[in-house]
């Protein structure tokens, strides 16, 4: 190549550079460059905007795509299959404290052979890690030590509030105290308390209540002074307290819905009657279908029902 045919080159890729910035290169371009440096030995010397490098960068990475194809082995490594990836989310969500190389164990375990970095790429981050248990989960630990309290109101026949106050322990669901009252006081919930725990049978170590006014400091201080421990919900948060929720969904759906009281001897005598029914009759698909004082499976004798709150309800059983 002459002196002024380079010149008139090297005008060019100047030229060149100011109207393109990052000219593209397509496959053939760059077959045409690995036979050029192959068959000339000045190839260099040929190059305008093609850089020896990337030339050299292209001879590598096409032999290296020739020995892939020729051997047919797949780039990277093998796939995870997508249930082992949905079972390190799960393990890792239903066990906050659990960390990569446990998950691991328990996989290999199982029978997967995954790595350490691959269990740690799909685990759940939790927000939170120094959290160690959700509420429930406390719940659900202390069921059998656990009592809890709340109200709700029914409207009279004359459109006055009564409020209804309930007690009952979690292990079973089973309703311990019901007592109405039109005016309800600090006062009055502390005595419920008392009656509901009188120190001659079950104490509970905790009790579950939300943060109402009503539950003010003559209520805490007979709490404990019986030597009770209360757990509050957070604000606005009554699914921190499920279980009396439920019972008082259930009284309202069961019972209270479907009468007018027409005064607070007439509520309380119809929320006992079925608080005595729910206890020891009606059926709880949490406790495997039968009811919070377990009844026994009876298997002869003609079976008769009791009707409950007028035949509202009907208990059975079988006769002798």
């Amino acid at each position: 190549m002459t002196l002024p045919r380079v010149g008139v080159i090297v005008a060019e890729h100047a030229v060149y550079k100011r109207s393109v910035k990052h000219p593209n290169v397509t496959n053939d371009d760059r077959i045409f460059w690995l036979t050029v440096m192959r068959m000339l030995k000045e190839w260099r010397q040929a190059l305008v905007f093609v850089q020896p490098e990337t030339v050299i960068r292209w001879h590598r990475e096409g032999f290296k795509h020739f020995w892939r194809r020729k051997s047919k082995a797949k780039p990277g490594r093998p796939p995870i299959a997508v249930e082992v990836i949905m079972l390190i989310k799960r393990m890792s969500s239903e066990n906050v404290n659990w960390g990569a190389p446990r998950i691991k164990s328990e996989l290999a375990l199982l029978g997967y052979e995954v790595a350490e970095s691959t269990v740690a790429k799909y685990m759940l981050k939790h927000p939170a890690p120094e959290r160690t248990q959700s509420w429930m989960t406390f719940l659900h630990n202390h069921l059998a030590e656990t009592a809890a309290c709340d109200f709700f109101v029914v409207p009279t026949i004359t459109f006055q509030g009564l409020y209804c106050f309930v007690v009952m322990s979690l292990d079973r669901r089973r309703i311990l105290h019901v007592n109405v009252t039109k005016h309800p006081t600090a006062e009055w919930a502390a005595q419920q308390i008392v009656e509901a725990f009188p120190g001659d049978g079950w104490m509970p170590r905790f009790l579950q209540r939300d943060r109402d006014a009503i539950f003010g400091w003559a209520f805490r201080r007979k709490v404990k002074m019986l030597g009770i421990e209360e757990l509050v919900s957070a604000p606005k948060s009554p699914w921190q307290n499920p279980f009396v929720e439920r019972v008082i969904g259930t009284l309202r759906r069961d019972c209270t819905d479907h009468i007018i009281p027409l005064s607070e001897k007439h509520l309380l005598k119809t929320v006992l009657e079925y608080a005595n029914y729910y206890n020891e009759s009606r059926v709880h698909m949490s406790l495997e279908g039968n009811s919070p004082i377990a009844r026994r499976i009876e298997a002869k004798g003609e079976v008769v029902g009791e009707p409950v709150l007028g035949g509202l309800h009907h208990k059975y059983s079988r006769a002798a």
